[in-house]
C-alpha cells in the first residue's frame, strides 16, 4: 500500500519524516499546502491511502482517485472537507483522529475568554489606531462558564477554569459527569452562563444548533467563544446579537467560510476577537497529531 500526505506544510512534513519507522508504508509528502480540491488525482496519483490536513475532497474529485481506499484526516472535522457517507459508498473510509489537541485547544479558548472579557484585542487595534481605549472589562473569577458539548477538549476547559476560580456548568447530548462540573439542560446552560463555550462536533444533528431562538436565551452581556466549528452557531443571528450588545463580545476560532474574506462582517464588527482556526497549532499537539496519523497508517495496512 502507498500513502500519500497531500498538503503537508513544512513542519508537518518534517515531523511525518521524523516520526517514520522501519517497516512502515511507503508516504510521499507533497510539500505544498495551498493544493486544490481539484489536484487530488495527480497528487495521489493512485495511492491507496490519503492523509489531509486541509483540503476539501468533495466526492465527484474522489470518484477519479483511482485506487483511493483509505483518506486519513488529521483531526476531527472532517466534515467540514467532506461527506464520509457518499465516500463510503465509493469504498472509501474516513479516518478521523480524536483527543491529540485538547489541551491547546482548551488553552486557546480560555485565551479568548480572557482576551474577550478584558477587550484586549480591541483595545491593542485603537491604540495602534492612536486612540487611547479604556474599557471597563468582565471580571471572570466568580463568574459562571456554560459549555456546550463535553468531551475531551471541555474537560480540560473545565479544569483551567475552575483553577482560576469560575463555576462551571454544562451540557452534553449524552450523560456525563465530571468533578466540579454540574451537569444540566442546554437552555439552563444558556441562560445561567456569563460566558458560553462551545465544545461539538459538527454533524447533521448540530450544524446550526445554536439557532437565533438559543442565541436569545443566552444572558444579555454573555462572552460566547467558539473554537469547534462556525456551522454549529447560526452566524447572522450571532452578528446581529452582537450588534445589539446581547453578545457582549464573541472570540472566535471557526467560521462558515475559511479564511475568513477580508470584507466579512465579522472582521468589521468592534466586540470580536477573531484568530485564524489555530486553536490547535501547538508543537505538542501536531506531534501527537502525526504521531496517531502514522498510527492509523499502521492498521491499515495491517488490515
Amino acid at each position: 500500500m502507498r500513502a500519500v500526505f497531500v498538503d503537508a506544510n513544512e513542519s508537518l512534513a518534517v515531523i511525518t519524516e521524523r516520526l517514520e519507522k522501519s517497516g512502515d508504508p511507503k508516504m510521499r509528502i507533497n510539500r505544498n499546502p495551498d493544493i486544490k480540491s481539484e489536484d487530488y488525482p495527480a497528487v495521489l496519483d493512485g495511492a491507496d491511502i490519503a492523509v489531509v490536513d486541509h483540503t476539501a475532497l468533495p466526492t465527484d474529485v474522489a470518484r477519479k482517485c483511482a485506487g483511493l481506499k483509505h483518506v486519513v484526516f488529521l483531526g476531527t472535522g472532517a466534515r467540514s472537507y467532506m461527506n464520509p457517507e457518499e465516500l463510503a459508498e465509493l469504498g472509501i473510509s474516513v479516518h478521523l483522529i480524536k483527543g491529540y489537541g485538547d489541551t491547546a485547544v482548551a488553552e486557546s479558548a480560555i485565551a479568548l475568554m480572557w482576551s474577550s472579557a478584558r477587550v484586549i484585542a480591541q483595545m491593542d487595534r485603537e491604540m495602534r489606531a492612536g486612540n487611547w481605549l479604556r474599557e471597563d472589562g468582565m471580571q471572570l473569577t466568580g463568574k459562571t462558564l456554560g459549555l456546550v458539548g463535553f468531551g475531551g477538549i471541555a474537560a480540560e476547559v473545565a479544569r483551567i477554569a475552575l483553577g482560576s476560580g469560575m463555576k462551571v456548568i454544562a451540557w452534553n447530548r449524552s450523560p456525563k459527569s465530571h468533578p466540579g462540573v454540574e451537569f444540566t439542560e442546554l437552555d439552563t446552560v444558556l441562560a445561567n452562563s456569563d460566558v458560553v463555550s462551545i465544545h461539538l462536533l459538527l454533524n447533521d444533528e448540530t450544524r446550526g444548533m445554536i439557532t437565533r431562538d438559543k442565541i436569545a436565551k443566552m444572558k444579555k452581556g454573555v462572552v460566547l467563544i467558539n473554537t469547534a466549528r462556525g456551522a454549529i452557531v447560526d452566524e447572522q443571528a450571532m452578528i446581529d446579537a452582537l450588534n445589539s450588545g446581547h453578545i457582549r463580545h464573541a472570540g472566535l476560532d471557526v467560521y462558515n467560510i475559511e479564511p475568513l474574506p477580508k470584507d466579512h462582517p465579522l472582521t468589521r464588527i468592534p466586540n470580536v476577537t477573531l484568530s485564524a482556526h489555530s486553536a490547535f497549532r501547538t508543537p505538542e499537539a501536531s506531534e501527537n497529531l502525526i504521531h496517531a496519523a502514522w498510527e492509523h497508517c499502521r492498521r491499515i495496512v495491517k488490515g
